[in-house]
């Protein structure tokens, strides 16, 4: 056993590493926005940092089972590369908690706060300080960097073949802002008034920032109907749904943000269908990140909704559109392309089925 137990221990750090690898690719979208939510970078080098410390976590799997450098390159490097991430990650207890959130190091596959990942981490160094002692690099002369180096080119390769992305477009598309509201929240929303009086009631609400309508609801019996001005919202640019162009900034709208392998996504649209068979709710877009698209008809399938799509080509303005820390699902209420409503995530602002029909029915706008 004990002849045996440095090729064992080799095999059991491989598997970690190769584990961490493939956790962390699947999806890797969530991998790539926690290193922007941890402010390491931003959303245009995302994709590439995510693919390069994938590769090393693969690279390290592999060159870990081999002879070449192994004592004088490889697992010192292991080494160093787990103090940093223990740094990293010491920093996050102090800052958060030890026992708060989920540190990535398995990505969403196999959830571990900082305190776990830290331990696992420490176990890891010490199989590695045992490793360092019971193994030697090869012969003088036979041992090749070439090979350390063809194994991580190999592993990078694999990862961008594997993970294209649209690289960052310096475009207004990258560059998501929320307009300000611009309507008066204390406008009566509803009044009704006789035709003989009909300048007198438009007079008493009409202001600067709002559009009135009128209907005639009855014979003789009028409604105004007073709306938000009409403004320009983030989600403008998107016009082209199925083939037919739609102006989500025309009157009322809901626009949900949904991933199609997202499991709370279907969720947040299984729910709206059963809201549409109770309420009558205005017409519903879906903006799709460009992720798993061949699970999108098996989305549809699932949560029989109808709503028409477009795809969000670009990863790092679909998670602007959501805002700053923003997770799926999203789900918002425009009116004439004012924020009226909006959710975002499976916490404090998940979507709320009533509170957002309440916000449809009433007319509020705010």
């Amino acid at each position: 056993m004990k002849k045996h137990l440095p090729l064992i221990v080799r095999i059991l750090i491989s598997a970690l590493f190769l584990l961490s690898a493939v956790a962390k690719s699947f999806p890797i979208w969530a991998f790539e926005k926690q290193l922007v939510d941890l402010g390491i970078v931003n959303w245009c080098n995302a994709p590439y940092l995510a693919r390069l410390i994938i590769a090393l976590e693969t690279a390290i799997a592999i060159a870990i089972l081999q002879r070449h450098y192994i004592k004088s390159f490889v697992i010192p490097i292991t080494v160093l590369l787990l103090i940093a991430f223990c740094s990293h990650l010491g920093m996050q207890m102090y800052e958060h908690g030890a026992m708060n959130g989920n540190c990535g190091c398995f990505g969403q596959l196999i959830p571990m706060t900082p305190l776990e990942a830290f331990i696992k981490n420490v176990i890891t160094i010490l199989m590695l300080i045992y490793l360092y002692r019971n193994v030697t690099d090869k012969e003088k002369g036979e041992n090749r960097f070439s090979i350390i180096l063809l194994i991580y080119f190999f592993a990078a390769f694999l990862l961008f073949f594997f993970f294209p992305f649209c690289p960052c477009k310096n475009t207004s598309e990258t560059n998501v802002t929320t307009p300000p509201i611009v309507f008066d929240s204390s406008t009566i929303i509803v009044d009704t008034f006789n035709k003989s009086n009909a300048d007198t009631a438009i007079n008493s609400i009409k202001t600067k920032d709002t559009l009135v309508a009128i209907k005639d609801t009855s014979k003789g019996i009028y409604s105004i109907i007073v709306e938000p001005t009409k403004t320009i919202s983030k989600f403008s640019m998107y016009t082209d749904f199925n083939g037919k162009t739609v102006n989500l900034d025309e009157g009322k709208k809901i626009v949900c943000l949904f991933v199609p392998g997202c499991d709370h996504c279907r969720d947040a649209a299984k729910e709206m269908v059963k809201l549409s068979r109770k309420h009558k709710l205005p017409p519903a877009y879906v903006l799709f990140m460009n992720e798993e698209t061949f699970k999108i008809p098996e989305f549809y399938k699932e949560t029989k909704i109808n709503y028409p799509y477009h795809l969000i080509e670009d990863i790092p303005t679909f998670f602007k559109l959501l805002g700053n820390n923003g997770s799926t699902p999203g789900v918002f209420y425009l009116w004439n392309g004012n924020m009226i409503k909006s959710y975002e995530g499976i916490e404090k602002n998940k979507f709320n089925a009533e509170e957002m029909i309440k916000a449809i029915e009433s007319n509020q706008i705010h």
